[in-house]
């Protein structure tokens, strides 16, 4: 039987004893690496440190989860991340999902679904339970309905709103007047069914517009 390496990456240190401990148990898995941060992670990954997957937490001081994804696209460690947070949004998964972790698993998640979740991935395959499929979709099928509502023009006057400037300062940037971009962000704000700026920017980022 072939023993999957395993690194966890988590900032806090209870956590990743806590893992050890409950993973130790497993013939077939081995922790080859503990580590509290995305920058310790990458130097592992820059050495050619061998691992067959990566326990990974989304908020860490030094480089998020995020930025590692990102980096380990950019080698060709074949290290399959699987991410274990806290954070149960749609949001979330769905990017996590887009930048290329096999799985997505919340940290309350049992003993059995964290051990299927990592032999599933050590064979290629992605892992996300029902549960966290169906809060990714539905973020997405919501995204995709407010991609398609937003005119282009609607899209870009939202970017300029989401940076801080005036009604007067966005016009004076498109060349249009005042009351042309009043109008854009009217419609804006009735297509997103939010009441003022704060919340237009609120819901502009959790569905990715901005």
């Amino acid at each position: 039987m072939n023993e999957i390496k395993l690194i966890i990456a988590d900032d806090h240190e209870l956590f990743r004893k806590g893992l050890a401990e409950l993973l130790r148990k497993q013939d077939d898995i081995k922790i080859v690496k503990s580590v509290a941060d995305g920058i310790e992670f990458m130097e592992l990954i820059n050495n050619q440190f061998e691992a067959d997957i990566v326990l990974l937490d989304i908020t860490m001081p030094n480089m998020d989860g995020f930025q590692v994804l990102k980096e380990l696209q950019a080698t060709d460690s074949g290290i399959k991340p699987i991410v274990i947070s806290m954070h149960n949004d749609g949001n979330y998964i769905a990017k996590c999902a887009k930048m290329g972790a096999y799985g997505y698993l919340l940290k309350n998640t049992d003993e059995a679904e964290l051990i299927l979740a990592i032999r599933t991935v050590n064979k290629g395959k992605k892992y996300f339970s029902a549960e966290i499929s169906e809060k990714m979709i539905n973020f997405m099928s919501t995204q995709s309905i407010s991609e398609n509502i937003l005119s282009n023009k609607e899209t870009e006057v939202l970017g300029l709103i989401a940076t801080g400037l005036t009604t007067k300062g966005i016009a004076a940037k498109l060349f249009v007047s005042s009351r042309t971009i009043e109008t854009h962000r009217a419609n804006i704000l009735k297509k997103l069914e939010v009441k003022n700026t704060a919340e237009l920017i609120k819901k502009a980022t959790e569905m990715n517009l901005v």
